[in-house]
């Protein structure tokens, strides 16, 4: 007998006793979203490999080493989204939906990354996608962080969470200070590990988001960015800055919040944790006005942001407050032919009559005493049950299983009035 065969590593089944927090979870994100009249898209698992490379950038760790990609039986390289953003975009421009003057919109689904499976981080995860096309200004920054926030407190996760903001000024002004980074890290350049080394040479920003406890002194001597902004980006943070202070809206500057590629302008924040170990970033975004042009749209700005389902749920302080478990409203028990016949046509009609009733009607024979365990088992309101006698005088039993009391006895004909009554 061969091996049984398991989930590959780093993606996991999501069970039925578990499904329902995600629901639940799940309805919280569209309420939210809702309120703040952002709409769904849904996009495709699998896109050309270019997209990622054009967007992500091909020197990236999720371009390098991170992306599940192959060739399709035409010779076409095609890549599992390793994130949203790109794909969302693509979408946009394709269909002609950045015409519009803005956008909002949002998306739900699986992304890919081959890392190394750890608590927080999988090779399959689901991800909501935040983005909103179109607009300059700061107020849509706050918006954002603003719809975090409540969906934060509608999840009661607000206080686990903590705001970190900085803004990465123009590309122009990003350079000059890439220079002057470089300059102290060549500088310091015995001080770096191995992958600080390589991003000297590739992405320079991103040595100051590494996680090597063994850097923080040569990363505490580096030049701060916001001392090479101009006046313009100084202008724009410092607006947002203001609107989240007068929503009282707690924040952390963190100046060594950056964003590795060029496309990425001004805002970016993070939302971030202590209680989940080295996975500590839940919701990242952050102004990336310079993508649409990348990817052969007409320069526009964007903004958006990206956070991780799991994360979310592994914080929930009661998770069965979110379990949006939905127990059936009825446990249809039969016993004998006539009454499975029967039964089967009967609960068909209820369905027909009553389109919200949830009805489990027992299936694969079996006695009165073991269905009934069944219906208990459920977690049912009520027992339906038709034995042969019952079948023949077009009656049936009813029984609440959630408390004490004598079984009662209905018509059939007065089974969808009693039901709608409990619906």
């Amino acid at each position: 007998m061969s091996d049984k065969i398991q989930a590959i590593r780093g993606m996991h089944d999501i069970l039925p006793d578990q499904t329902p927090r995600w629901q639940g979870v799940e309805r919280a994100f569209r309420q939210v979203l809702a309120a703040y009249g952002y709409q769904e898209i849904r996009l495709p698992i699998v896109e050309k490999t270019e997209l990622f490379k054009r967007s992500i950038g091909e020197v990236t760790d999720i371009v390098e080493k991170e992306m599940y990609t192959f060739d399709d039986r035409n010779g076409d390289s095609l890549t599992l989204r390793p994130e949203g953003t790109a794909g969302c975009l693509r979408a946009c421009l394709e269909h002609g939906l950045l015409h519009q003057p803005s956008q909002r919109l949002w998306y739900m689904g699986p992304m890919f990354r081959h890392e190394r499976p750890q608590k927080g981080r999988y090779r399959q995860f689901q991800q909501v996608g935040v983005e909103a096309y179109g607009m300059a200004g700061p107020d849509i920054d706050a918006e954002l962080i603003l719809l975090g926030r409540r969906l934060w407190k509608t999840l009661g996760i607000e206080h686990k969470l903590e705001l970190q903001l900085n803004s990465l000024g123009t590309l122009e002004e990003r350079l000059v200070y890439r220079e002057k980074l470089v300059g102290y890290f060549r500088a310091h350049v015995d001080e770096l590990d191995d992958d600080s080394r390589r991003r000297l040479e590739t992405n320079p920003l991103r040595i100051l988001d590494s996680k090597n406890p063994n850097l923080a002194g040569v990363m505490q001597g580096a030049p701060a960015l916001d001392e090479y902004l101009g006046e313009e980006s100084l202008t724009h943070f410092q607006e947002l800055t203001r609107t989240l202070d007068d929503a009282g809206v707690a924040y952390t500057l963190n100046p060594r919040l950056v964003r590795g590629l060029d496309y990425y302008s001004r805002t970016v924040f993070e939302w971030v944790t202590t209680e989940l170990g080295a996975q500590g970033t839940v919701c990242a975004g952050g102004r990336y006005d310079g993508l649409i042009a990348q990817l052969g749209g007409k320069a526009s700005h964007a903004i958006g942001f990206a956070l991780g389902v799991e994360r979310l749920i592994d914080l929930l302080a009661d998770p069965e407050s979110f379990d949006g478990a939905v127990c059936p409203h009825a446990y249809f028990i039969r016993v004998g032919s006539l009454a499975e016949r029967s039964g089967g046509l009967l609960a068909e009609q209820l369905r027909d009559a009553l389109p919200e009733l949830r009805l489990i009607v027992h299936c694969d024979g079996g006695s009165f005493k073991n269905q009934f365990k069944r219906a208990d088992k459920s977690g049912a309101g009520l027992a339906l049950i038709l034995g042969e006698d019952e079948a023949r005088e077009l009656t049936v039993g009813v029984k609440n299983l959630r408390k004490a009391g004598e079984q009662a006895t209905l018509k059939q004909s007065e089974l969808i009035p009693y039901l709608q009554s409990l619906i």
